[in-house]
């Protein structure tokens, strides 16, 4: 999966913290100003009213609130956000940097949107996967020989598809969190208690994250 740096929204102009003005106030030190700025695509639309983000693309709307953060956002044109934080200690410019990977996430998946790829392995007991609910939703079976079914519920906006491979499947949706959360869900249903796990590896393992849409280079 590329990271962050190597998208083509993800060129954001910003100035470095250490280098940003510096005071001291009740004894400790804190940076006067802090800036970074966000590049907007082409084809995504983003909207922020009172730190609540809207982003809006050819797969969909996201939307996610940020009031929690004490942040100035500026939009200074149709294709740049500015972001800044005013006599901020170091877990406040922190946020800066935060604020600006959750609208960048956002955006690329309402562009590509994204794939976990789950792979079942076992030694004996194959592991029986069936996606129920049109994929909102999958049972497991014959995990290690049980007879109990396990039954897990993916996110709202979230679903789970065979990839057309043997014991693989796809975990899809705009929103990175509930993808990556759903993903967690169908492994951890899986774990092995009570035996030694460097023998017992049989589970649903996450083998690759990627995109549905491939990026253009």
């Amino acid at each position: 999966m590329q990271s962050a740096c190597e998208l083509p929204f993800s060129n954001h102009e910003h100035s470095p913290h250490p280098s940003s003005p510096t005071r001291f106030q009740n004894g400790i030190m804190k940076t006067l100003q802090a800036t970074r700025f966000i590049t907007i695509p082409e084809g995504v639309t983003v909207t922020i009213k009172n730190r609540v983000a809207t982003v809006t693309g050819k797969r969909g709307t996201l939307k996610r609130a940020f009031k929690h953060l004490q942040l100035e956002v500026t939009r200074v044109s149709d294709e740049k956000i500015r972001v800044d934080a005013w006599l901020a200690d170091r877990k406040a410019l922190a946020c800066v940097r935060t604020f600006c990977t959750h609208v960048m996430n956002m955006m690329k998946g309402v562009t590509y949107g994204y794939r976990y790829v789950l792979k079942a392995v076992y030694a004996h007991f194959p592991i029986n996967m069936q996606v129920i609910d049109g994929g909102k939703a999958i049972n497991i079976r014959n995990f290690l020989g049980e007879k109990v079914t396990r039954h897990v519920c993916m996110h709202d906006g979230v679903i789970v598809k065979a990839s057309g491979n043997k014991d693989e499947l796809y975990v899809e949706g705009n929103d990175i969190e509930k993808v990556s959360l759903s993903a967690a869900l169908i492994h951890q249903s899986c774990l092995v208690t009570r035996k030694d796990i460097r023998k017992f590896l049989d589970g649903i393992y996450c083998s690759e994250t990627t995109t549905i849409d491939p990026i253009e280079e």
